[in-house]
């Protein structure tokens, strides 16, 4: 990343990294470029451009004007080399795990990871020769004795979701690094705002830009921060000819207009969950709650050292089990019933028949989260608003 974006400050770079009005017409706002194909000058140019010999636009699937400067934004927004932004998270990460691994190759994964994720890594992946080893990554000495001569690559998310478990990433980074293995990072629960796994030692970063990036529940889509290098193997080889998972640039405008209030938006979500995950602590109804900036979360000195905020994600559990939280679910009037996270509305799920059906009871359990866990994805409403509406579901279970 170049010199200048370091020196600005976070939300500068958001609405200005890597679009110069001048040069668009003066247009305060990047064009959306609705073209799947380039026109070349000559037929060398083009054969020039598909050896990787020369720069320019062949194809949208590989390259866009609009997505360009998605990528230079949220490279810069993560202090990495280079992005590419991608059609969802899922695309994200599927290219990165294609485009790397071979069969024979090893995974360590985190005990607790999106349902989708740990769906792909224990259900599928293993029919195409790479085998997946889960391991507790909240305990760094787990990692290392999970690590074999096999492994490749490790994947992690921190928060967790849906528990919000938090992995300390300086210190699996400094195991991988010396065990020559590259560290993924899911940065979707954080975003650059209040995380950046790379400054902390990760290799690879990904996330679903559907949830706080976009933060507008109106597109799907996802992104990769990585050096240049691993970036453009992505591109070229995970994209254009393994899962085809490109944005659209009308998606990628989107997302850069979300980007611009992001800083705004998150400071919003983490002062409102944070007061509310004490008021939910509190309540007679309310067994546990899982929030990273609660004096009773076990890794909170790990998420202050490494967070800027503590994040607009709550779990809880209530006294009551799972009955107990679909009366909680069915009892919001305020809150959104939906899964997906980082949106202006709080919205309240249930992980075990939700997000996270993917995981079967024992896996759950053995994982790490219960069938009674009710995930809030904090929104931009009036504080005393949602409280209202959370405290009176809660104070209405069992009437």
């Amino acid at each position: 990343m170049q010199e200048k974006a370091k020196a600005r400050g976070f939300a500068t770079r958001a609405i200005h990294e890597g679009y110069d009005p001048l040069s668009y017409h003066g247009a305060l706002n990047p064009p959306v470029f609705l073209t799947s194909t380039y026109a070349f000058d000559s037929a060398d140019t083009g054969s020039a451009r598909f050896a990787g010999k020369a720069e320019g636009y062949i194809y949208s699937r590989v390259g866009n004007p609009t997505v360009s400067i998605l990528e230079t934004r949220l490279a810069a927004l993560e202090e990495g080399e280079a992005a590419l932004a991608t059609s969802s998270g899922m695309g994200a990460l599927t290219a990165v795990i294609w485009t790397l691994l071979k069969s024979g190759d090893e995974i360590v994964a985190d005990i607790m990871l999106y349902g989708c994720t740990f769906g792909l890594l224990e259900h599928h992946i293993g029919r195409f020769g790479v085998k997946v080893l889960f391991a507790d990554l909240t305990d760094p000495s787990k990692l290392k004795a999970a690590i074999g001569p096999r492994t490749r690559m490790v994947i992690t998310e921190t928060p967790s979701n849906p528990n919000m478990r938090i992995i300390d990433i300086a210190d699996i980074a400094e195991i991988c690094r010396k065990s020559g293995v590259l560290l993924v990072v899911d940065n979707t629960y954080c975003t650059p705002y209040l995380q950046r796994p790379i400054t902390l030692g990760a290799d690879i970063v990904v996330h679903s830009a559907t949830k706080y990036l976009g933060g507008h529940g109106d597109l799907i889509a996802g992104a990769v921060v990585a050096s240049k290098a691993h970036i453009e193997q992505f591109r070229f080889t995970g994209i254009k000819e393994l899962n085809g998972a490109c944005i659209s640039a009308f998606d990628a405008f989107l997302i850069l207009r979300g980007l611009k209030t992001l800083n705004l938006r998150m400071d919003r979500h983490c002062s409102t969950a944070e007061r509310l995950a004490v008021d939910l602590e509190g309540h007679p109804n309310v067994e546990r709650v899982y929030y990273p900036g609660l004096d009773s979360h076990p890794q909170k000195a790990v998420a202050r050292r490494q967070m800027r905020a503590m994040g607009g994600m709550i779990a809880l559990e209530l006294r009551g089990g799972l009955a107990a939280g679909r009366a909680f679910m069915d009892g919001v009037q305020l809150a959104t019933r939906a899964v997906s996270l980082g949106d202006a509305e709080t919205l309240v799920q249930h992980p075990a028949s939700m997000t996270h059906a993917t995981y079967d009871p024992d896996e759950r359990s053995s994982h790490g989260f219960t069938d009674g866990l009710i995930r809030l994805s904090i929104g931009l409403e009036d504080y005393e608003d949602i409280r209202a509406d959370l405290m009176g579901a809660l104070d209405r279970i069992g009437r």
